[in-house]
């Protein structure tokens, strides 16, 4: 029977305890409600099963740590705390001191169960009996041997737990439609005018003011074939087509939020306790 840390055995333990930790939670004693000491760290079987809670009883005994069997120890979530049943000064006294460094062999635990055993304790033995040998040895042990001090027992350890409903509320994205968005082309016919212009020739005879002037022979030379050219140009229409952007069209979707009420009927249990006549304490 190899014993280790539970933190050896699980790093991610917490995980199973939703995110609760033994380790760090005070100790008391029941009854007197007295602060004893802190959960230094858990002890574990190699099946994971809780076999003994290391206590540091620095609110009794400086400096002092020891093993308190799982059987003997009562867990409360609520008030993060742990009890130590039965639990007395003179006992814890008694225990042998546990060192981390110690080999945890079957000869220290008899040590420690022991002193759990033992009949002056009268309010806490447990085991086979009170002053009687227990009928094991170290060659058959198993912690089922003793329920009471390993076994997590319906009157120390028994949880009942109270179930509720709540509305989880979910969206579903459904598809409502499509907007299909494109383009076709349209024709017509486009006029434009067009000023141009065109060129003739103006042939215009005139009587000069000084004529039957007679002139001298050398200005008045008779030269036949004698031509004077005049470039006539006429203006055309030149229409052509060109494409260009005439507007723009951008489309995008827009998220309207609205809130939509839903109403269930949701049930919810809670606590009946029956004990008339008797003094319950909640906490």
């Amino acid at each position: 029977m190899v014993l280790q840390r539970l933190l050896d055995f699980d790093p991610n333990y917490r995980d199973n305890f939703q995110g609760n930790d033994i380790q760090g939670m005070g100790v008391y004693t029941e009854g007197s409600d007295e602060k004893i000491g802190t959960v230094n760290d858990i002890l574990v079987d190699d099946e994971g099963h809780f076999r003994y809670l290391v206590v540091d009883l620095g609110f009794w005994i400086f400096g002092k740590q020891v093993l308190l069997p799982v059987g003997r120890s009562r867990i409360d979530y609520n008030t993060n705390r742990a009890y130590a049943i039965g639990m007395t000064r003179e006992q814890a006294e008694d225990l042998p001191e546990f060192d981390e460094g110690r080999m945890l062999d079957y000869d220290y635990e008899e040590r420690v169960r022991g002193v759990y055993r033992n009949p002056k304790y009268s309010n806490t033995s447990v085991g086979t009996g009170v002053g009687t040998s227990p009928n094991y040895s170290r060659d058959n042990y198993t912690y089922d041997k003793e329920p009471s001090l390993y076994g997590l027992n319906e009157q120390n350890h028994q949880t009942l737990k109270l179930y509720e409903e709540r509305l989880i509320a979910n969206k579903i994205r459904q598809k409502t439609g499509e907007v299909a968005i494109g383009k076709h082309v349209e024709s017509e016919t486009a006029r434009v005018s067009v000023p141009v212009e065109r060129e003739h020739v103006v042939i215009e005879r005139v009587t000069p003011e000084n004529a039957g002037r007679t002139v001298p022979a050398s200005e008045a030379t008779f030269r036949e074939g004698e031509v004077a050219r005049l470039e006539i140009h006429e203006e055309t229409a030149d229409v052509r087509k060109e494409a260009f952007v005439r507007e723009e069209v951008r489309v995008s979707k827009v998220v309207e939020q609205d809130t939509v009420e839903a109403q269930k009927t949701i049930r919810r249990e809670e606590l009946d306790v029956n004990s008339p006549n008797l003094p319950i304490e909640e906490r």
